[in-house]
């Protein structure tokens, strides 16, 4: 499928043939399941399969605007390629009713729960035991760990293009607040807690105030946030302006007894709703 999909990429728009389309389902099926990922973890390190995120440009290609179902309700208007996932009971997943849609070529492992209002993009990845809240975004490719919280309000920011730039990461057991942001390629390791309000982009300076250091970017041109960390907004003195401030995420610490005891505290409360 991967020659096929970079084939198929590299071919101009106005040759695709039905059995091309034939193709390109196959490949969705293939991101339903959880077969075929836009970035998976290989060792230490997370890589970006080019070819997949080729295949949902595809899609953008291919399709034609038209009238697509979404459920009794009023019918909305996208790429016939980029349909609303349609779920089971078999899948597992639970989806509060109020108004979430997941896109088609998106995966939720079994025991995900979506909250309402709630939007996750093509290409991304749900991992068990995540929640994800109201009101809060996954964007296209991003990956999300096992027994993640994604508070409400929270923007997990995705990517297609360029092809081979990294979605953002948030690994398992981690806590992302209430109105954070996470963008460009940004890794969150596992365990790491976010305040909410707190916003990380590849161009936001970090400081560790625990090692007194700014964090470096890794080989991915982004920043990966430690496992354990746990980040507040702050701010940094301007050098030329000392009279100003501009925005600075702080890790005040590393995870310890009482995180442990905040965080365990929200999953027993949320164990009692599921």
């Amino acid at each position: 499928m991967k020659e096929k999909i970079i084939a198929l990429y590299d071919a101009k728009p106005a040759s695709y043939t039905e059995q091309d389309r034939e193709l390109y389902y196959s490949f969705i099926d293939a991101l339903n399941s959880g077969k075929q990922r836009s970035c998976e973890k290989q060792g230490s390190e997370w890589i970006v399969n080019n070819w997949v995120k080729m295949g949902i440009l595809i899609g953008f290609r291919m399709g034609v605007l038209a009238e697509l179902p979404w459920s009794d309700k009023k019918p909305f208007f996208d790429k016939d390629t980029i349909a609303e996932k349609q779920f089971k009971l078999a899948d597992q997943v639970r989806i509060v009713p109020g108004g979430s849609s997941v896109r088609n070529g998106a995966y939720l492992a079994p025991g995900a729960t979506i909250m309402p209002p709630a939007f996750i993009n093509i290409g991304a990845y749900v991992d068990s035991g995540t929640l994800v809240d109201s009101h809060a975004l996954v964007g296209s490719c991003a990956q999300i760990g096992k027994n993640v919280h994604l508070s409400a309000g929270a923007m997990i920011g995705g990517v297609l293009e360029p092809i081979n730039s990294r979605p953002v990461i948030i690994e398992d057991d981690a806590f992302i607040g209430g109105n954070t942001g996470v963008y460009e390629g940004i890794i969150i390791r596992s365990k790491a807690v976010l305040a909410s309000g707190t916003i990380i982009t590849s161009s936001t300076p970090i400081y560790d105030a625990v090692n007194n250091r700014y964090l470096e970017r890794d080989s991915g041109g982004s920043f990966t946030i430690p496992e354990d960390a746990v980040i507040v907004p702050g701010s940094r003195q301007m050098k030329q302006h000392p009279g100003f401030q501009v925005y600075c995420p702080i890790i005040i610490k590393y995870r310890d007894a009482k995180t442990d005891i905040s965080v365990q505290l929200e999953r027993d409360l949320r164990a009692e709703i599921d």
